[in-house]
């Protein structure tokens, strides 16, 4: 699998957080949109399937993140 650099990772991120805070400011119908593009873009970059998990991956893939952070894992 290819794998973002983290640079762009960092950025999606941001940017993703960016809007996710806009929207609970004014829920604005062009702030959700924007923030349902960068959720595909984060989803196709990470090869997952939704938001929360890409959100994840990302986080992952950057530098610094801990090998052994259970944030991946499910709880039973």
């Amino acid at each position: 699998m290819l794998m973002a650099h983290p640079a762009v990772l960092k950025n999606l991120l941001a940017q993703y957080e960016t809007l996710r805070v806009l929207h609970a400011e004014n829920g604005s119908a062009e702030t959700r949109q924007r923030m349902d593009d960068l959720a595909y873009t984060l989803c196709v970059t990470t090869g997952t399937k939704d938001v929360d998990a890409a959100l994840i991956a990302a986080r992952h893939q950057l530098p610094g993140a801990r090998p052994e952070d259970d944030s991946l894992l499910t709880t039973p």
